[in-house]
């Protein structure tokens, strides 16, 4: 794969641009135990600059949702309003926080089947996936972490930090898909090219960062980017905006819901 350095720039928003011109993600995230993660898919889609988000939730989560993310909509989630949803969706999320479980597979194949949207498949929509026995059909952007990785590859989280290179490309072939190998010095990659992320830092290592790229992926494939350029710009907004919080408070201080506020702030 060839390497790829220069970082893909934000479409320019016109001055008379509505909600409906500046792409519609759906989320499908969050679980008992794990609400969190959509809360934090969510803000970091709006703060990318989607102009409509929409999080399917259970329903005891969706009637909580608006005291968190007052700026999203959400849906019940069944099968059937998650397969309408994601077919008017301009980007579809699948995977922070739904947990390991037939569910989660069979939202995830649904969703699958019904978008032809581009789709962020993270977390738990990997873990339901594990190991790849095929291409993954569709317009497609998996952000592994090493573990995740491991599983998807049937190998060992070790054997994936020793040549993150090699891995990133496996995983491409196997999947199909434009690929996130995340950690530090965060690798994308698409078959063809690879991109070496350079910003981000040590205090990024804390739960519910991932769920953060997720949301914000989403939101610049909802505003047209290709999935490769797409893929590109989150994890460097992504690791600036970590750069922005750890120089503001300190690495050690930062979490993931300090990052939706900075990618505003750095994105442009």
């Amino acid at each position: 794969m060839k390497a790829i350095r220069r970082v893909p720039k934000l479409p320019v928003r016109l001055r008379d641009a509505h909600k409906g011109d500046c792409g519609t993600v759906l989320v499908v995230a969050g679980s008992d135990g794990m609400f969190g993660a959509a809360i934090l898919c969510a803000n970091a889609a709006l703060r990318g600059g989607a102009g409509l988000v929409r999080v399917a939730l259970p329903a005891q989560l969706g009637m909580l949702l608006p005291l968190a993310v007052p700026c999203a909509t959400t849906l019940r989630r069944e099968v059937a309003l998650v397969r309408a949803a994601a077919r008017e969706a301009g980007a579809v999320v699948v995977g922070p926080g739904l947990g390991r479980t037939a569910a989660t597979r069979t939202l995830l194949h649904a969703v699958l089947r019904a978008s032809s949207c581009p789709i962020v498949l993270d977390a738990d929509a990997l873990n339901v996936l594990a190991p790849l026995r095929r291409p993954i059909k569709g317009k497609v952007v998996i952000t592994p972490h090493p573990g995740e990785a491991a599983r998807l590859l049937g190998t060992t989280t070790a054997m994936v930090q020793k040549d993150r290179t090699a891995a990133l490309r496996e995983l491409c072939e196997r999947s199909g898909a434009v690929v996130v190998l995340k950690g530090a010095g965060t690798l994308v990659g698409d078959g063809t090219s690879y991109f070496t992320n350079r910003t981000g830092n040590p205090g990024m290592a804390t739960g519910g960062t991932g769920d953060v790229l997720a949301g914000l992926l989403a939101a610049l494939l909802a505003q047209g980017m290709a999935p490769f350029a797409a893929a590109c710009l989150a994890v460097h907004v992504h690791g600036l905006a970590g750069d922005l919080v750890a120089k503001r408070l300190s690495e050690r201080g930062l979490i993931a819901s300090d990052l939706p506020f900075a990618i505003g702030q750095v994105l442009r």
